[in-house]
């Protein structure tokens, strides 16, 4: 009874609230930038506009739930301290409220979460936030929050799964009509546990019905998806926590509540499912979800970095990746989400390997060369182009034999120099064997 009586006094996630959470956060957040990127303008022949999250004080959007949140705790919620568990950025917008308003709190996040998130974390809640690292996972260090809160009687601050931190994410959509000055055409949003899609669509539907809303998964991560598929919230069996912001192995129920309201129906695309609305008689936006490859989240960071200089996270790439996967309408105003920018400078290798892949230009072969003098140069003269490049060279075992194994990397100068190299290692003598990066060999070896 007492927990069915602390739900029924939430606020409702309705864009009536999520006015109200902007009046909240209103001395403590400024509007982030909207602004026009030329680039994606020209690639996709729209006006597409970048909703700046990763320039807030905490470099995402979590900010605006987490202090939207705490910020309406009880005087006595707040002498028993808040806990809560993220992958890193809820956890800075809860440190930085914590510090503000002088409440003690313990947050939880996977020893995955990089290192910069971790300092970023103790610098915003200063002596007020002690930090613990469990888990390799999110949802291993959401149980380990749980556990805390029956334990202690501490207060959670849930990341995405309460109507307050989902109103305080809706204060995007506010912002971007505010600062459009008109309705856009089309919104596309990162989905991570769902709470920033639930906020931002149902102010969407309420204030500008007529935009139709893209919501982005990494997928290795669909969990948004699975549940819509499934009619419900679903815990999915494995996740890759590459894309640590948004990698969530079960969507929460007030957001997946939010998002199935916003009406479609699951069809296929390619390989992938896609929520697409129905038509509606009276003119509503469509509603789908889309998942991306993390290779091309990876290739969406560095033209990100290249060209703009914006310094974003994998989840804070999410939805102008999505851009490279589907069609938008010429001359249509396009507004993506991004949503974060912490990303440590150390990810980077695998951010540029991950990218190569997924662009086709970077390959890993296991070549039995012959234990012979001149292998290694009859492979350089016979196999390989005049543009490609071996960027790793290691036996897997030596032995005495007369061949032996090594595992070899190519980048190629262009993706469709593939096939030439495919022919000449046909026409070669040397054994060679292409690893697909979905086989267990690949995973293992590289």
């Amino acid at each position: 009874m007492h927990v069915l009586a602390e739900l029924s006094t939430r606020p409702p996630l309705n864009a009536d609230e999520i006015d109200a959470a902007a009046k909240r956060i209103a001395d403590i957040i400024e509007p982030t930038p909207l602004q026009l990127c030329p680039r994606l303008s020209q690639l996709t022949g729209a006006q597409v506009y970048l909703k700046r999250e990763d320039l807030t004080v905490v470099r995402s959007y979590k900010l605006r739930g987490a202090f939207n949140l705490v910020v309406q705790l009880s005087e006595l919620e707040r002498t028993a301290g808040v806990v809560t568990a993220s992958a890193g950025n809820h956890a800075q917008g809860v440190a930085f409220a914590c510090r503000a308003m002088g409440i003690n709190g313990r947050i939880y996040v996977p020893t995955t979460t990089p290192k910069q998130k971790r300092d970023r974390i103790r610098i915003h809640g200063g002596e007020f936030v002690e930090l613990i690292a469990v888990g390799e996972t999110y949802d291993a260090a959401a149980a380990a929050a749980a556990d805390d809160v029956a334990r202690t009687g501490a207060t959670m601050v849930p990341p995405f799964d309460d109507t307050r931190t989902a109103a305080g994410q809706g204060t995007i959509a506010a912002e971007i009509l505010d600062q459009l000055g008109r309705t856009p055409d089309l919104v596309v949003v990162p989905v991570g546990g769902g709470g920033c899609l639930a906020g931002i669509g149902t102010y969407l539907r309420e204030r500008s019905p007529r935009t139709a809303i893209l919501g982005v998964e990494p997928a290795g991560a669909a969990s948004m998806t699975a549940a819509l598929v499934a009619g419900g919230p679903v815990t999915l069996p494995e996740i890759d926590p590459f894309v640590d912001g948004a990698a969530v192995r079960r969507i929460g129920d007030v957001p997946y509540a939010a998002v199935a309201g916003f009406g479609g129906r699951v069809v296929t695309h390619g390989s992938l499912p896609l929520l697409v609305a129905t038509e509606s008689p009276s003119g509503a936006g469509s509603f789908r979800m889309l998942q991306v490859d993390e290779g091309a989240i990876c290739t969406a960071m560095l033209e990100l970095y290249q060209n703009e200089g914006i310094i974003a996270e994998p989840a804070g790439a999410l939805a102008v990746s999505a851009l490279a996967g589907i069609e938008v309408e010429p001359g249509s105003t396009v507004v993506c989400l991004v949503s974060g920018g912490n990303n440590d400078v150390s990810r980077y290798g695998e951010v540029i390997e991950r990218s190569l892949v997924h662009q086709g230009l970077k390959h890993y072969f296991l070549v039995d060369f012959p234990q012979e003098p001149g292998a290694l140069r009859r492979f350089l003269d016979e196999v390989l182009g005049p543009d490609d490049d071996i960027t790793l060279f290691e036996y897997v075992k030596r032995n005495n034999r007369e061949t032996g194994a090594a595992l070899v990397g190519i980048e190629l100068g262009a993706p469709e120099e593939l096939e030439p190299l495919m022919a000449r290692i046909d026409a070669s003598p040397i054994q060679c064997e292409l690893l697909e990066p979905d086989s267990p060999a690949y995973r293992y070896l590289t």
